[in-house]
């Protein structure tokens, strides 16, 4: 069997985590078994849906790099199809008109919930031969099976039963004849040839009433496998509390894209005890069958430590793309200073997000406008002396051959002063970066062109001179 997946987003809104987590399952599984991922765009709520959201979920899409092969697809654009195919269930007795208005639905509900029974369509135009009444628009209504049973051999839930008396006749045409979610699902799916389907198990109740159009379509049900849902640290509902927000917030708090895969896919996946995941990793290893069954639950501790895994073993070329990104962001051009990968590699140990890095590399790329107030009051009046001595040992040009002849420079002037490396380096950083917290004082220098050190050394020195 071909195998074939989609991610089939609604675009009334952005693309939040629980969606991309879905679109990750369904590439790997697509990627693993050398099938076909297909993106489609179900954008029938004309009302909700907007061309903001739609470029939302494509840019989601771009930034995870989760590839597309087929699409996307507009079900805007699918319209007639649909229409052929409610003709079709109508002229073959698999659906019909129903003509009850939205007050005689109330007062259905009204009564039945009286009498303490479920709330439900009564079916009274199922097999109706009458005169229509007069000014009703009619839906179009699925005339689903009253007998039998429903499986679904769900690749998740296992082995899922419904009774066709439970279910209720579906809307499949609203009265102005547009189609419902139920009905161009289906009719997608087939046309598309999609033979797995990966979805938020909220999606679940939807199943059997799916299989039952399949069936009297004439077409085989795709397989099913129904995601549980991803709940916020207290175990409560997901919300914009717990991190629920665009994908793309993701990427202005300074998460790298292939971090935040690693991180979806152990929502809900596992693969022994392994946390780090390369994407070649996730494609060899996943399939449906290490989804866990109960729902799981966000640790934004844990992403942090992830994403800090990537920033220090990621090919620093790699990282340079968002990084520089979040330079450009913050005002700072990556022109002038470092390399973006050196700072990578100096600070990668350091902080946890893009962001931090971005605040951090801030001295490197942008003049000083400052000093830290605390680290300045910890200086006594020795400090001229020091900053000169800097200022003389850094002026030979042989030591920018290396970090480790920078250091060593360094140490020089203390034991030359007499002083302890203590005494040095906080004010040789104070100097550079205005606060007294960075990498080696080797690293740090190498950071910098020698005539900005000498003029940062110098600068400082003039605090005291006045």
């Amino acid at each position: 069997m071909s195998i074939r997946t989609r991610f089939a987003p609604s675009p009334t809104g952005y693309l939040h985590i629980g969606g991309a987590r879905t679109a990750l399952f369904s590439y790997l599984f697509a990627r693993r078994q050398g099938g076909v991922f297909v993106l489609r765009v179900e954008d029938t709520d004309r009302e909700r849906s907007t061309p903001e959201s739609v470029q939302a979920i494509l840019d989601g899409m771009q930034w995870l790099n989760l590839e597309y092969d087929e699409g996307p697809f507009f079900q805007t654009e699918r319209m007639d199809r649909y229409r052929a195919v409610i003709d079709t269930l109508l002229a073959t007795g698999h659906a019909y008109h129903c003509y009850a208005s939205k007050e005689d639905l109330d007062a259905l509900r009204a009564a039945q919930e009286a009498r303490g029974e479920k709330p439900g369509y009564d079916r009274r135009y199922r097999d109706f031969t009458g005169t229509p009444p007069v000014g009703v628009a009619p839906v179009v209504r699925f005339r689903n099976p009253l007998d039998g049973e429903v499986v679904v051999e769900d690749g998740v839930r296992g082995r899922v039963v419904f009774a066709n008396r439970e279910l209720d006749d579906l809307i499949i045409a609203r009265s102005d004849g547009t189609p419902t979610y139920n009905l161009t699902v289906v009719v997608d799916d087939i046309d598309m040839r999609i033979s797995h389907v990966i979805r938020g198990d909220d999606h679940l109740n939807n199943t059997p009433r799916q299989i039952n159009l399949y069936h009297a379509l004439g077409a085989m049900p795709p397989q099913f496998a129904h995601l549980p849902m991803i709940h916020g640290p207290d175990g409560a509902k997901l919300s914009k509390r717990h991190g629920a927000v665009s994908v793309m917030q993701y990427r202005e708090d300074g998460y790298l894209p292939d971090a935040l895969l690693n991180y979806l896919v152990r929502l809900g996946w596992s693969h022994g005890d392994q946390e780090v995941f390369s994407r070649a990793e996730m494609v060899s290893l996943f399939d449906i069958d290490g989804i866990n069954h109960s729902a799981a639950s966000i640790n934004p501790e844990k992403l942090r430590w992830l994403n800090q895994q990537y920033l220090k073993t990621q090919d620093p070329s790699v990282t340079a793309v968002e990084f520089s990104w979040h330079l450009a962001q913050a005002g700072l051009s990556d022109a002038t200073g470092p390399t973006p990968e050196a700072l990578i590699r100096a600070y990668a140990d350091r902080v946890h997000t893009l962001v931090e890095l971005t605040e951090a590399a801030r001295p490197y790329y942008a003049p000083l406008t400052g000093y830290d107030p605390q680290a300045l009051a910890k200086q006594d009046a020795s400090a001229p002396e020091v900053l000169d001595a800097l200022s003389r040992a850094l002026a030979d040009a042989a030591l920018w051959s290396s970090v480790e002849s920078l250091d060593q420079a360094v140490k020089q002037v203390a034991e030359q002063l007499g002083v302890k490396l203590g005494k040095v380096g906080p004010l040789l950083r104070l100097a550079l970066l205005g606060h007294s917290n960075s990498p080696s004082l080797g690293v740090t220098l190498s950071l910098f062109q020698p005539a900005e050190v000498a003029a940062r050394l110098a600068a400082l020195r003039a605090h005291w001179a006045g």
